[in-house]
């Protein structure tokens, strides 16, 4: 069967994950969204050789694809998780996205280096963060199966990561006043379908729960699994 390609910079979106106490930094994810699934399906198989089927009131979701030479349809599953706003809609969009990964589509992103952006006031505002970041520039090694270039810049176009080096937040433009903690009872996004919809461990991938997730960034620079934990704490 054909090979799925690597997803470019333009299908690749940004998160927020977690935020600093202080502010003055946060941890961002990469994902794909579900129209990105939709649109490698047609151009590698074809739009009349692939289909979806969602059961369980849309908590699964089966993606076949018509193999040729078999003359079979050949399935993958995968289940999804609700989002905050439009659960039914959300959980199909997510179970979807999930059973994509299993083809291939975005498997790189289990890959991704752990991003961290240093936050200045004017990313901020009312205790939130209003600063919107984009993929700019992405390259893969499938060989290796890792990133060798990843560059995010933010909606004005300056760059706030890069793979490999130190990037400082950029001055603000206008001194204003402290700035009013980030509630972090809230989600970053009010519709977390936007995002990934799970967080997972750097090191084995495996889904992990918000608290871990912090515990590990504040503990160990970056997101891992509680058995991933105690293996680097030994």
């Amino acid at each position: 069967m054909k090979e799925i390609r690597l997803l470019t910079a333009d299908e690749v979106e940004c998160r927020v994950a977690a935020v600093k106490k202080d502010n003055s930094g946060c941890s961002l994810l990469l994902y794909k969204d579900a129209r990105v699934d939709m649109r490698i399906l047609d151009e590698t198989f074809g739009p009349m050789n692939w289909q979806r089927h969602h059961g369980r009131d849309n908590a699964n979701c089966i993606i076949s694809v018509w193999d040729d030479d078999k003359k079979q349809w050949i399935e993958k599953e995968d289940t999804g998780t609700e989002s905050n706003t439009e659960a039914a809609k959300g959980l199909a969009s997510d179970s979807f996205k999930r059973a994509g990964f299993n083809w291939g589509i975005g498997r790189e992103l289990y890959d991704a280096p752990f991003i961290w952006v240093q936050l200045s006031e004017q990313d901020l505002s009312n205790g939130k963060i209003t600063a919107k970041f984009f993929v700019k520039y992405i390259e893969y090694d499938r060989t290796k199966s890792e990133f060798v270039k990843l560059k995010i810049v933010d909606s004005k176009g300056v760059v706030r990561f890069e793979l490999g080096k130190k990037v400082d937040a950029p001055v603000a433009e206008h001194k204003a006043t402290s700035p009013t903690p980030i509630d972090q009872t809230q989600p970053a996004f009010p519709d977390e379908n936007t995002g990934p919809q799970f967080l997972m461990c750097q090191e084995c991938t495996v889904e992990i729960s918000q608290k871990v997730h912090d515990y590990s960034v504040q503990k160990f620079g970056r997101p891992l699994c509680m058995k991933c934990q105690k293996a680097i704490a030994k």
